[in-house]
């Protein structure tokens, strides 16, 4: 759904042995690398802390955990790195994420659609 210049969409966040799986709605943000979510959200569904990183925000750099789930959007679903934060309150859809599903933003409508997934380019 689009709504003055932003895009949410019906996201699904699951552990990666599927325990436990939740549905929320998420913003996509094509400005970010990886999909990020609450840390509540996080704890509530038991995702792993793997490793801390440094990231950059509009405010600054913050520090963030980086967990692994399973998230699905539009019928497609993937394994993938994802953020988990204490200071943002939403689930943010990262590029990254976008891609490893197969999706893009239409920037003429603003929705989702298909996008070629791909293995190699050559620029010759």
């Amino acid at each position: 759904m689009k709504c003055l210049g932003h895009v949410y969409v019906k996201v699904g966040i699951c552990t990666v042995d599927k325990s436990r799986c939740i549905e929320v709605e998420g913003l996509v943000d094509t400005g970010a690398t990886l999909t990020t979510i609450p840390r509540s959200l996080a704890d509530e569904l038991g995702i792993k802390v793997v490793r801390r990183d440094t990231v950059e925000t509009g405010a600054g750099f913050i520090e963030v955990e980086r967990g692994v789930a399973i998230v699905s959007i539009a019928g497609r679903e993937t394994v993938t790195e994802i953020w988990l934060s204490d200071i943002i309150g939403r689930v943010l859809i990262g590029v990254t994420t976008l891609e490893m599903l197969g999706l893009r933003i239409d920037p003429r409508t603003g929705r989702l659609e298909p996008s070629p997934l791909l293995l190699y380019r050559f620029y010759g």
